[in-house]
């Protein structure tokens, strides 16, 4: 484990994908695959999105299979692609947004989190996810590290996991 705090990963990619392909909404989600949900551990809001608090992932089958089993990002471009996989559109949509992408960050052919990159509806196309995709791999073993390294950071009331 490194002795940085996991939250410098985080802001370094929030600052550089806010660039480019833009972002409003920014979280970054341990995953948690005993319990199979979804632990907040760096927030660009987090007064609507807190630091520590879980998010159950049982709503959407294709978004945990595209995700977490295949690896693979997440595109949902509007708000009626957001409400197939999110219970939060209402809130997502009071901050201006209506498009995400979702983007898993792993280590040894794990997942050990998400990348939630959230931005105003239509803004969000294939390239988008693309140029997204190549910011996270290649910041990929350092924000891995930042994920596992939130064991022992957020608060939850619950003891570490160990990936």
């Amino acid at each position: 484990m490194t002795e940085q705090d996991p939250s410098t990963a985080f802001q370094d990619i929030f600052d550089h994908l806010r660039r480019d392909p833009g972002v409003i909404l920014f979280t970054a989600l341990r995953w948690l695959p005993g319990s199979s949900v979804l632990r907040r551990v760096f927030t660009s809001h987090p007064v609507q999105y807190p630091l520590g608090a879980e998010k159950s992932v049982e709503i959407s089958e294709g978004w945990l299979d595209t995700v977490i089993a295949k690896q693979q990002p997440f595109l949902a471009p509007d708000a009626a692609a957001l409400a197939e996989v999110f219970t939060d559109v209402a809130l997502i949509q009071s901050l201006g947004c209506g498009a995400v992408i979702n983007i898993p960050v792993t280590t040894h052919g794990t997942v050990v989190g998400v990348l939630a990159l959230l931005d105003a509806e239509g803004k969000y196309t294939r390239r988008s996810l693309d140029v997204a995709s190549v910011a996270v791999s290649a910041a990929s073993e350092h924000l891995a590290s930042a994920f596992i390294d939130s064991d022992q950071i957020v608060p939850t009331g619950k003891d570490p996991v160990i990936p």
